[in-house]
């Protein structure tokens, strides 16, 4: 990752664009503001305003990395969460071995900052993509990539676009197995097979391996869904050894093997780890992304390091590193309370926000065990409380969040905070 591109994010300046920003901030460097050691208590900010926590996060980093080492998996973090390059450097820091993407967007802002190895999550069938793609392959022998493809007609698009690019090294893919009612996918193992036969054909395409996503097969932790995964995971298994035994892989040093989001990535590596019968190596790969903030809400749930998993450990639970701050702007009614937080400033796609803390204008706080938000509009939050709850307007509430991805596509500027102290800026590019 290229470092001066992230470091001169810092050379930025504060302005009206970034929402939360304290005004005395405005016309200074992002590098200034931070020299001037400023409080979220002290200096102007306003609210809303989202926070990174950044022991949560560090702890979160060291966690995750650990114990991919441990158990003999790399990492390639879905960057789709957090669309920072700040963040993606504090995670290849930490030994992860690409950056997953989902659109050609997000990988033109993954390789403005050098980043040189890249997942794309998705059949890229896009011809300006594509002929991007190919100049970008040229331009850097260092740049590592590879893209799924899931059809035979996907390959023929990609085939017949690469070939009037004439790229000077072919794009390396892997073939995506799906499910039943999944997302993308080939369907079945056999359709795989087709579709790796396809790729083998093409003069501009080389299969390197094997995807998929478990987390559009099941989306809860009964045993019914956690056992679907195990057969999801048998068949993408199957399709590496039967893809494999056709010879299609035999170009290929060793066979990329991917797939795990951030809430089954204990049975992905499991199965993935387990020894393989091929003549190739197998590179067992996962590309949980949210486990980088984890959260109050889904992923509390969720996280196989939250509950009883497969390949434990001594690994401690994720720490929430994401929370924002809204005031408490009108008490119209004994059991309510409006808090200037809306859908346009956090996710609501799985939870609401979670009232955690009440900051009293006197300078008290206490927990918000008794209230909840039953409600966004835009720019409001309807938070149901006790009617001698003692809550008053121009009070902070403090509240926990579900699903990160869905917050940081609202905020370009993000404080970074060590207690009440921001350490830094992070610089969001959706």
């Amino acid at each position: 990752m290229d470092r001066a591109s992230v470091e001169a994010l810092h050379d930025e300046r504060i302005d009206w664009r970034f929402k939360g920003m304290p005004s005395e901030a405005f016309g200074n460097t992002v590098a200034e503001f931070l020299r001037s050691r400023p409080d979220i208590t002290r200096n102007g900010f306003v609210g809303p305003l989202l926070l990174l926590d950044r022991a949560a996060l560090e702890h979160n980093l060291a966690t995750m990395a650990e114990w991919c080492a441990d158990r003999g998996v790399l990492l390639a973090p879905h960057g789709k969460t957090t669309m920072a390059p700040q963040l993606f450097q504090r995670q290849l820091e930490h030994g992860a071995w690409a950056m997953t993407a989902a659109t050609v967007s997000q990988l033109r802002v993954y390789r403005a900052f050098g980043v040189s190895r890249v997942l794309l999550a998705n059949q890229l069938v896009d011809v300006s993509g594509l002929r991007w793609l190919a100049g970008e392959l040229d331009a850097d022998p260092g740049f590592s990539f590879g893209c799924w493809v899931d059809s035979v007609a996907g390959v023929r698009l990609m085939t017949e676009v690469l070939t009037e690019e004439r790229p000077r090294r072919p794009v390396d893919v892997l073939v995506e197995l799906g499910g039943e009612h999944g997302r993308t996918g080939a369907r079945t193992v056999a359709e795989a097979v087709e579709v790796a036969r396809a790729v083998a054909a093409s003069p501009v395409l080389r299969l390197v391996g094997v995807s998929g996503y478990e987390g559009a097969i099941s989306h809860d932790l009964s045993d019914e869904d956690l056992t679907a995964v195990d057969t999801y995971l048998a068949g993408i298994r199957e399709a590496v050894a039967r893809i494999a035994e056709a010879g299609m892989f035999d170009e290929t040093g060793e066979i990329v093997v991917t797939a795990g989001g951030s809430s089954y990535f204990d049975q992905v590596a499991e199965v993935l780890t387990a020894p393989w019968e091929l003549d190739s190596p197998v590179v067992p790969v996962l590309r949980s992304g949210s486990y980088v903030t984890h959260d109050h809400g889904l992923y509390r749930t969720m996280s196989p390091f939250g509950r009883a998993h497969r390949l434990a450990g001594p690994e401690q639970p994720f720490r929430a590193a994401m929370r924002i701050l809204a005031q408490v702007i009108s008490r119209p009614d004994p059991g309510l309370a409006l808090l200037t937080l809306g859908r346009r400033d956090a996710s609501f796609d799985q939870e609401p926000p979670q009232p955690r803390t009440l900051l009293a204008r006197d300078g008290t706080t206490r927990p918000l065990s008794d209230s909840r938000i039953t409600e966004l509009a835009d720019q409001h939050a309807f938070m149901s409380v006790p009617a001698d709850s003692g809550i008053a307007v121009g009070d902070w509430v403090e509240c926990g969040l579900s699903h990160p991805c869905t917050t940081f596509d609202k905020w370009q500027l993000v404080p970074l905070v060590d207690g009440t102290e921001v350490v830094d800026l992070v610089r969001t590019f959706f």
